[in-house]
């Protein structure tokens, strides 16, 4: 792949590779971040990718890697919550603003373990098949195919309440 196809191939899968991050970070700047740098990982690797019909699913293994990179390091930082004097109150509202803006079952879909979560945004928002998902993430067929039946139970149940 040269570095015309690869830009390309990368333009095409921005939306992809943010839903997949968001599903795992839920917060923008974090999501940019691990985009970025699983961007610059897969250029410098290029060479490594055997067939280009799989690029996609390459970058978003990466872009699965660097969020969990993400969040270990996030995970090192004291919350600000621990320090006196912290505005818990505007975060909310803050958040709240935000809630208002996103649909319900996307709202419910954040809410589920990231086990269910991302095999359910890799499934029904980007389309792929659950053997390519199982790559992906490392786990078998079947496996994906159980977190999917267990996670849309869970939704649906959810929704519920909501609707």
């Amino acid at each position: 792949m040269d570095h015309q196809r690869f830009a390309q191939a990368v333009m095409a899968a921005e939306g992809s590779l943010y839903r997949v991050a968001k599903s795992i970070l839920h917060n923008d700047e974090d999501c940019a971040d691990a985009i970025q740098n699983a961007v610059l990982k897969a250029y410098q690797k290029l060479n490594t990718l055997r067939n280009d019909q799989y690029f996609k699913t390459w970058l978003t293994r990466i872009v699965i890697n660097e969020c969990y990179l993400i969040i270990r390091h996030a995970q090192r930082y004291v919350s600000l919550e621990d320090y006196p004097g912290w505005d818990a109150d505007a975060v909310e509202t803050a958040e709240a603003d935000l809630m208002t803006e996103e649909s319900e079952i996307m709202l419910e879909l954040m809410k589920l373990d990231e086990k269910y979560r991302l095999p359910i945004v890799l499934h029904e928002i980007e389309g792929y098949s659950a053997r390519e998902i199982g790559k992906i993430m490392g786990i078998t067929e079947a496996n994906v195919r159980n977190r999917l039946y267990r996670g849309k139970a869970m939704l649906r149940q959810r929704l519920k309440g909501v609707m």
